[in-house]
């Protein structure tokens, strides 16, 4: 348990910084997953709108500190690539 003012101020924002997180971070998996499933039913305007979507909070979601920036744009990256391998299936 902290003792400290400080310690105990810090506590209570790593406690609330945590479920800010962790909403954003669910937030990310179900538009990545949104994007899975239109990519896995060849759905390329499903898939780019959702990949928008994703590309956005994925940005967010590094701009505020929640994951590191490169970690960021190797997902979109990734997404991207197989988002345009539907497109130009078609």
């Amino acid at each position: 348990m902290p003792v400290h003012k400080s310690a105990i101020k810090r506590a209570r924002q790593a406690k609330k910084r945590n479920t800010i997180n962790r909403a954003r971070r669910s937030t990310i998996h179900t538009l990545t997953v949104a994007v899975e499933r239109a990519i896995a039913s060849k759905d390329a305007k499903g898939a780019v709108e959702a990949m928008r979507k994703v590309e956005a909070a994925l940005a967010r979601g590094a701009g505020r500190g929640m994951l590191h920036r490169k970690t960021a744009s190797r997902k979109t990256s990734r997404l991207t690539k197989r988002v345009k391998a539907i497109k130009s299936a078609k």
